[in-house]
């Protein structure tokens, strides 16, 4: 077994257990975070079913971005419909035989890779041209634009510039998930392309990405708008007043 082979299992072993341990531990932290106040975004749903259909919405269409700003909507759902396609069309590699309609999505995941670079690119020009935005960006959110920018890239350079063995790409994934490691083709733009995911993968959950998952548990998007009807008591003022009372 090569070195470059044993390199990269070791890396992907330690970026998954990264990524899987460090979302664990933030999502544990977003649950138990207090929500001591009623604060959904108004015009709010006055159900819990609502709620469902309102989350729905808002990570399928952006549906706050959409009535803020059109343009950041454009491209940020652009970049996020994009990517969806990329990862679905992915999926062949970790699958086998691959999934009906993981086939189905190849021919559109193939060129979505042009669509998430477009709107990557319009996030990113925004970062420079919205004075307002270019003061609050850190190093670190241009750090996150580039990285995705190149993951992009380098997939892209792969489809159409220079191809790589896909069957031992394959192989030698398929052969991670069951610890029997695979020969690992030697391409350099293959080697950039995964030590691009393998970065993402590791910084994921310590990074503004994280917003893909706390979605979901903004008080602003997730409370019912009943404050009349119900009093609002976080889990910990509950146990207090349920302690007070004995």
């Amino acid at each position: 077994m090569s070195f470059l082979t044993v390199a990269y299992a070791l890396v992907f072993y330690t970026a998954f257990i990264l990524l899987v341990g460090g979302l664990l531990y933030k999502i544990s932290l977003y649950a138990f975070t207090p929500t001591p106040l009623k604060i959904p975004t108004t015009p709010a749903p006055v159900t819990r079913s609502g709620v469902v259909v309102r989350m729905i919405k808002e990570v399928t269409v952006f549906e706050s971005l959409f009535k803020s700003n059109k343009w950041i909507w454009l491209f940020g759902w652009l970049f996020h419909a994009a990517l969806a396609l990329v990862l679905m069309r992915h999926l062949r590699y970790f699958t086998e035989p691959v999934w009906f309609w993981v086939s189905l999505v190849q021919p559109f995941g193939k060129y979505a890779a042009f669509a998430m670079l477009a709107g990557l690119g319009g996030l990113w020009a925004r970062r420079f041209l919205v004075d307002r935005v270019r003061y609050i960006s850190a190093p670190s959110d241009h750090l996150m634009l580039a990285l995705l920018v190149l993951i992009g890239l380098s997939g892209a350079m792969m489809t159409f510039v220079t191809h790589t063995d896909i069957v031992a790409v394959k192989a030698f994934f398929l052969g991670l998930m069951v610890f029997d490691l695979q020969p690992m083709p030697t391409d350099l733009i293959l080697l950039v392309h995964i030590t691009l995911v393998a970065t993402l993968m590791i910084i994921f959950p310590f990074s503004k990405l994280l917003h893909a998952p706390g979605v979901f548990f903004s008080p602003t998007r997730n409370q019912v708008d009943n404050p009349r009807e119900r009093r609002h008591l976080s889990s910990w003022a509950a146990k207090i007043e349920a302690a007070e009372r004995q």
